[in-house]
């Protein structure tokens, strides 16, 4: 007997990745124009954003369905197998809690766990969990570990347009009119699944200040473990937070990759997120 790894497609993780630690996949669907995308298998992160654009009103996202993860479920436990199925923040999507109710209709053993996070911070969830069950650790083990990580990961998010957060429902209208005009670059923490502002400012060099800022304090005499960068049309500020970071941290390995439609549906191009976690 083992213990499977599942996810969504939110957590911005590769194939390679995927391949090397069997990790699951469930995907998340986009509605763009009356039409239905499988995320990342139908439509990439690049051919979103083009469509997107040039669409008349916001995409929408949808989570999987509940007959999905009873297949899943039901697949990867057939061999007596374990699952643990790690998701996006529940404040932001109800599959975690699609995932819950499958987990009581399935014939396997499923844990869920809710990362209260996305992207790569829920990533360094899900290799870890990969990770220790290819050891041969327990779920109960696994679990303690992934509460341990959640508790020291930090996920900082900056936009470069108001239009998807109002859009979403994130802002108002009046706020974003003011930011506009004021050409402001709002920085905003992920915390527990909550959206939370935490500066304003009006240039690259500003935010890329302000994020190394926070990187330094978070992890002053920490071992950083895990580090990422994603981005949503905004390679430009993702690499100059980049080279920043490599100036105070010579020794850190840093990749910056696509982020979902998902996320960017409700970011707009532009937009970067930066993650971390340190013990």
């Amino acid at each position: 007997m083992s213990i499977k790894i599942v996810t969504d497609s939110t957590a911005d993780i590769n194939k390679e990745m995927c391949e090397r630690y069997q990790i699951s996949v469930i995907p998340m669907q986009i509605i763009l124009d009356g039409k239905t995308y499988i995320d990342r298998v139908d439509i990439t992160p690049n051919e979103f954003l083009e469509k997107m654009k040039a669409a008349d009103e916001l995409p929408k996202s949808s989570q999987p369905s509940i007959g999905h993860f009873i297949e899943l479920y039901d697949q990867l436990s057939a061999d007596g197998s374990e699952i643990i199925s790690i998701h996006l923040a529940g404040e932001l999507s109800g599959t975690v809690r699609t995932a819950h109710a499958a987990a009581l209709q399935c014939n396997g053993k499923v844990t869920v766990v809710d990362s209260t996070f996305i992207s790569k911070a829920l990533t360094f969830q899900v290799v870890e969990a990969a990770k220790m069950a290819q050891e041969g650790k327990t779920v109960e083990e696994i679990v303690n570990r992934l509460n341990h990580i959640r508790l020291r990961t930090k996920l900082y998010v900056v936009v470069n347009t108001f239009e998807n957060l109002v859009k979403g429902g994130r802002i108002g209208k009046g706020k974003a009119l003011i930011g506009s005009l004021l050409k402001i670059k709002p920085i905003a923490s992920l915390e527990d699944g909550i959206y939370t502002p935490i500066a304003n400012v009006r240039s690259y060099s500003q935010v890329v200040k302000n994020l190394v800022k926070h990187l330094k304090e978070d992890t002053d005499g920490k071992e950083i473990k895990e580090i990422g960068i994603v981005h949503a049309d905004g390679m430009e500020l993702a690499t100059l937070l980049k080279e920043k970071i490599l100036e105070a941290f010579e020794h850190l390995e840093i990749l910056i990759e696509d982020t979902t439609p998902i996320i960017s549906t409700h970011t707009g191009p532009g937009a970067i997120g930066f993650m971390y976690y340190a013990e």
